[in-house]
């Protein structure tokens, strides 16, 4: 929880991960290039108090995910959302064992999300129902650049994604995160297009689909798209960080999703351990919408404490302890 001005605000981190990108999990030079270009976005994008070592950055473990989240970052509650990423590296790059044991150890504070990839097909949806079971999925996240093979990527509305999607459904994994924001290094731009997403959510109505980095640099776009789709939802891993290094531009990107969706459909997210979230929660609480950007209306308390977790306690059962909560104007 943080507080500050006599506010409380209920912290949930809808986007953290525990990867391990050192040497010996390289496959190959695109595992180099995929730790390092994480490394530049984190380093041109926080604080010079917030930056880590190289060496540390490449594998932190579950001990000071803890320290960063709960202890020192203001966290009640956060959800993994894992990149297997296993043309690039040895072990994949999300550490599914440690990231579920820890879950396992800290169920009140650690929701684990999976993965998975159309492209295995039959044998993969086998898969999919073994880690729904074992996992006890209520989401998962989907990372379509992803290389496989001579396959670059793939689409939400490829006939093998429905089919995953159906059996979703079918499991009771409702959540949806799509990994629809910058593009990293080797992976392809266009393979992170936020167009299929139209889609998807129009053909499984009753199923959210959370568009992390809410679709940047295509803002636009994602935007157009979830305005007419109400169970599309804004996750603002990535955009975060421009609070601190580009403080207009993040104004333009949160009140345009303020303006498009309204503060019930946008998840606050560090995207761990890309920046720690105890910087961001501070400084997020202190913004306001700059005077003479008079297009966008300024941001509430309520609509902070919205975005910054109950939004996501919300699509995820997660119990928000009693005066935490947004009142609800009387009903006259």
């Amino acid at each position: 929880m943080y507080s500050k001005d006599g506010e409380n605000y209920f912290i949930v981190d809808a986007h953290v991960a525990l990867w391990d990108a050192r040497p010996e999990n390289q496959l190959n030079i695109h595992g180099k290039q995929f730790i390092d270009c994480f490394y530049d976005y984190h380093r041109n994008l926080s604080p010079e108090s917030e930056l880590w070592p190289y060496e540390e950055y490449l594998y932190y473990g579950g001990e000071r995910l803890m320290r960063d989240l709960f202890a020192e970052g203001y966290v009640d509650h956060a959800i993994f959302q894992p990149a297997r990423l296993g043309a690039f590296y040895r072990n994949g790059f999300g550490q599914t064992e440690e990231a579920f044991a820890l879950t396992r150890q800290h169920p009140d504070k650690l929701t684990y999300n999976h993965s998975w990839d159309p492209r295995y097909q039959q044998k993969g949806l086998e898969r999919l129902r073994r880690d729904a079971e074992r996992f006890q999925l209520k989401g998962v996240k989907l990372y379509t650049a992803e290389w496989k093979g001579d396959s670059r990527g793939y689409k939400l509305d490829d006939p093998w994604t429905y089919r995953y999607l159906e059996a979703c459904q079918e499991l009771g994994i409702n959540n949806i995160h799509i990994h629809k924001g910058p593009t990293i290094r080797p992976l392809d731009r266009d393979a992170f297009d936020v167009a299929d997403v139209d889609k998807a959510a129009t053909q499984f109505p009753e199923m959210n689909f959370v568009v992390e980095h809410c679709g940047l640099p295509r803002l636009e776009d994602f935007c157009w798209v979830a305005t007419q789709e109400p169970n599309v939802h804004a996750g603002l891993a990535v955009a975060m960080p421009f609070i601190h290094s580009r403080p207009r531009y993040f104004a333009q990107i949160i009140g345009e999703l303020l303006y498009w969706l309204d503060e019930d459909r946008i998840q606050f997210s560090s995207d761990y351990a890309l920046w720690t979230p105890r910087w961001l929660i501070e400084r997020f609480v202190d913004f306001q919408i700059p005077e003479d950007m008079t297009e966008y209306a300024p941001i509430t308390v309520a609509q902070k404490k919205k975005i910054l977790g109950l939004n996501a306690a919300a699509m995820y059962d997660i119990e928000v302890p009693a005066g935490l909560g947004v009142a609800e104007p009387a009903v006259v």
